[in-house]
């Protein structure tokens, strides 16, 4: 690890995806607030979560990362924070006793509110204005006001972000995750999911265990509090560079804005701003790898990323589209495994999967998600390595943005209740759904 990099020097390299602000002061007044605000995390925190991270690489624990594709202000609150944590919870409880392995829990929330997008401009009824890039940079209203990217997003960001990780971490602490009481919350999706019946049992056993461990008077603090952690990508470098800071016991770069942060298809050139950056912190990393990913690129970026090969430093998050994780996979797994690095496999089997439905929707059908982790599960299988995650876009709210699932969602029904600002997410139902079939495919992992 050396110096953090100026935001001159990231500039220099032309980064992809960033916003055109047009007042430099403004600029400058917000990233001189985002220097001294406190942490959102703590190093010590980040180091724990590599550790956690570590045990994911040598086949130890599995890692499930969720949340919403983009966070907007307006998002912040006591429900939609408690239903998002809820899902997650639920998720990984029957993900933990179907693998018998710990599942670290790491949220898509917290920072997560800029987006990449595949054109800087969009149009509607002969109107062009800049796109919206998410609440950090402009705002979703299609009006030539609300589209100027203000750098003042980027306090709000923070603000946002400390008020979540409060809410999340008073949760997580103080009995709302007791074990027993995320396992009663199934209890509604058991008896009234089209696929209930199927599930039933794993949910019996759950119950069955439980029990158990309260006859024989086992009552550990895992049973009351958990782990939590928080991610986003590191896409907008005057937020990141500014809450990158010097940790007093390493004297070692952290980003103090979540626990892990990854760079993105987007913006993932190998002599780019966001490698630069991110090869200078010591958190916890990942990198997306689409299909055009080969390979040596893999190999690069763990050069780049993870010079010393430590454990639980780089996570390869893959997204390769249902249609494609078969045949692109194997070669990355085998090339990667044979040079002895050490990486953490985790599937995003969302973002290879988008389509416009005829109603003009972005959508994904659920049956693409769930192939496109089972092919994720299938390729590790067949090379003997470890499948070490999953990586999904969820939300605990009732949504209709997805195709598919028990609900059996059509695309006519996309209308109802489509609430994304930005691509599609699994609702709580299709979330559970998703992770009991998951932890099918663990049993036999």
């Amino acid at each position: 690890m050396s110096a953090i990099p100026t935001l001159e020097q990231l500039h220099a390299l032309e980064p992809q995806q960033q916003p055109t602000y047009p007042d430099a002061g403004a600029v400058d007044a917000a990233v001189a607030r985002l220097r001294t605000a406190p942490p959102l995390v703590f190093a010590g925190e980040c180091d724990d979560l590599t550790e956690k991270i570590a045990a994911v690489t040598r086949g130890e624990a599995f890692l499930l990362q969720g949340g919403d594709c983009a966070e907007t202000f307006a998002g912040v609150t006591a429900d939609n924070v408690r239903n998002k944590l809820r899902v997650l919870l639920q998720m990984a409880v029957v993900l933990t006793y179907a693998a018998s392995v710990p599942v670290v829990k790491l949220g898509r929330l917290a920072g997560q509110y800029a987006k990449p997008r595949s054109s800087d401009m969009e149009t509607r009824n002969g109107v062009t204005l800049p796109a919206y890039r998410g609440d950090a940079v402009n705002g979703y209203d299609f009006t030539a006001e609300a589209r100027i990217p203000d750098p003042q997003r980027l306090v709000d960001v923070y603000n946002n972000s400390a008020a979540t990780l409060n809410l999340v971490r008073a949760f997580v602490t103080g009995g709302y995750a007791d074990l027993r009481q995320v396992h009663t919350w199934n209890t509604d999706f058991v008896q009234n999911s089209p696929f209930g019946q199927r599930y039933e049992a794993v949910a019996d056993e759950i119950e069955r265990a439980l029990t158990f461990m309260k006859a024989i008077g086992a009552d550990p603090d895992e049973f009351h509090r958990v782990d939590f952690h928080s991610s986003h990508e590191a896409l907008l470098l005057e937020y990141e560079q500014s809450l990158t800071r010097i940790d007093s016991r390493t004297d070692a770069p952290y980003n103090v804005s979540a626990h892990f942060v990854w760079i993105g298809e987007r913006t993932r050139q190998l002599d780019g701003a966001h490698v630069e950056l991110l090869s200078k912190i010591r958190n916890p990393i990942g990198i997306k790898l689409g299909p055009t990913t080969t390979p040596d690129d893999a190999l690069a970026y763990a050069a780049r990323l993870n010079p010393d090969n430590t454990p639980g430093r780089l996570t390869f998050i893959t997204r390769f589209g249902a249609g494609k994780i078969r045949d692109g996979l194997p070669a990355l797994v085998e090339k990667v495994t044979a040079e002895g690095l050490n990486v953490a496999w985790v599937c995003d089997p969302m973002h290879g999967n988008t389509f416009e439905a005829s109603s003009g929707y972005k959508t994904r059908r659920f049956d693409d998600v769930i192939e496109e982790v089972q092919g994720f599960f299938d390729v590790h299988r067949s090379l003997g390595t470890w499948p070490g995650g999953v990586h999904v876009e969820l939300t605990g709210d009732d949504v209709t943005e997805c195709i598919g699932g028990g609900e059996e969602i059509d695309e006519a029904g996309l209308a109802n209740r489509y609430e994304s600002v930005c691509d599609p997410r699994l609702n709580r139902v299709q979330s559970l759904e998703l992770s009991f079939l998951v932890a099918e495919m663990l049993r036999k992992a």
